[in-house]
């Protein structure tokens, strides 16, 4: 008979994965409803709007054991976390899914560099290495002939990178937020997000989309249930696995990403594109293997 810790641990184990899969098939939604109408700016706003309701809709639930910790700092996650989100949503309509999912998971190298600097955390040898090995990736996937110096060549390079980046201070913050009852803080992330896509949409000058009103509810329900239980997933699964293992588990959004990639689109890598994303990928699941002696 299995017992019922190890029951819960393969339920936490299946949320991981579940989340991981979820953000890797994220990019081909967010194509259909762009391809209908809704462009991704939009849907990104509407979409973490529903999940912002429901998650306001917790905390007031809650809100008589938690009125008290609202610190300063939970305004810096909220705009760490629209900018992530926004940034990360768009680049994946712009650019090549594997290549954009690649270069965002340079963000545990962002997260060391940004823990020694803010929090004063000691950059072990092994974190240097693994540093030195996803720089090395990145170089190779950035590596362009026609350009020459390896750097980003798009508004989708950018994008990917500054997500990575600002992906590592929402970590960062979170770290510092620790006391902060989740509840709270994923109040602040889904409405940063919604936020800072109301702010773009105003920088655009964007006009209402001219879609039918079914595209609207989809979008609704959409956010409403796929952030929302990809939240809820990750969120179990991290309170009941390692912080190191679940990193790793995480990995599988890439290979969600390349595979629905290939089989849903034309698009393609180059060999050196391929071994600098290797690299990367070797990198972030070491950074998530020195977790377990930190």
């Amino acid at each position: 008979m299995i017992s019922s810790s190890n029951k819960e641990y393969s339920l936490a184990v299946s949320a991981i994965l579940f989340s991981a899969a979820m953000w890797g098939l994220i990019w081909y939604p967010m194509r259909l409803l762009e391809q209908a109408g809704m462009p991704v700016v939009w849907t990104t706003m509407i979409a973490y709007l529903a999940a912002a309701v429901v998650a306001t809709a917790q905390l007031l639930w809650i809100r008589k054991r938690i009125t008290h910790l609202w610190p300063p700092t939970l305004w810096a996650l909220a705009l760490a976390a629209g900018l992530t989100n926004l940034a990360f949503l768009v680049a994946l309509i712009e650019g090549e899914v594997v290549r954009v999912m690649l270069l965002f998971y340079l963000s545990p190298l962002w997260s060391v560099l940004l823990g020694h600097w803010w929090l004063g955390e000691r950059i072990s040898r092994q974190s240097l290495m693994m540093i030195l090995i996803a720089m090395s990736g990145t170089f190779m996937m950035l590596w362009h002939p026609e350009i020459g110096f390896p750097w980003p060549h798009g508004l989708a390079d950018w994008l990917a990178l500054f997500a990575s980046f600002m992906f590592s201070v929402n970590n960062v913050l979170s770290r510092k937020l620790a006391v902060v009852p989740m509840e709270i803080k994923t109040f602040a992330v889904y409405w940063g997000v919604v936020m800072v896509a109301i702010a773009v949409l105003f920088l655009q000058q964007a006009s209402v989309p001219q879609v039918e009103w079914d595209i609207w509810l989809l979008v609704t329900v959409f956010g409403g249930l796929a952030f929302v239980s990809m939240t809820i997933a990750v969120l179990y699964g991290l309170a009941r696995i390692a912080v190191f293992r679940a990193a790793i588990m995480m990995l599988f959004e890439l290979l969600v990403a390349a595979i629905s990639a290939w089989l849903l689109t034309d698009e393609s890598m180059s060999g050196m594109e391929w071994l600098g994303g290797a690299l990367i990928f070797i990198a972030a699941y070491g950074m998530a293997r020195l977790g377990k002696m930190s």
